[in-house]
């Protein structure tokens, strides 16, 4: 008689948060172009070592408009330009999320 199979036990999926879901997501996306209202900080990594952190946010509650802030930020890396390596872009997940859900709802109200 042969032995009795034992059951396989189910896999269990692991359940995200929402915010977890959107980092996901947001890690899968080509960022060609980011809006600066879902921009946190900027990180300005330069030749010589320094790190130029410039903070979106700050400057969004200080009162710039989001053009002023996308004009200030253009002239700034433009006059660094030959000594910039790489720019980090950290976005706001949160601001994002809510922005995508938007203009997910209203696309499929009507489905």
């Amino acid at each position: 008689m042969p032995p009795k199979k034992r059951p396989q036990p189910k896999a269990k999926k692991v359940k995200l948060s929402k915010r977890a879901e959107w980092q996901q997501i947001l890690k899968e996306v080509d960022k060609d172009e980011v809006p600066v209202s879902v921009l946190q900080y900027i990180k300005v990594n330069l030749e010589d070592g320094t790190i130029v952190d410039i903070n979106i946010q700050e400057l969004l509650a200080e009162g710039y408009s989001p053009e002023e802030v996308q004009s200030r930020l253009n002239e700034r890396l433009s006059s660094l330009d030959e000594y910039i390596v790489d720019v980090d872009f950290f976005i706001d997940i949160d601001a994002t999320a809510a922005i995508v859900q938007n203009v997910t709802n209203i696309l499929l109200k009507n489905l």
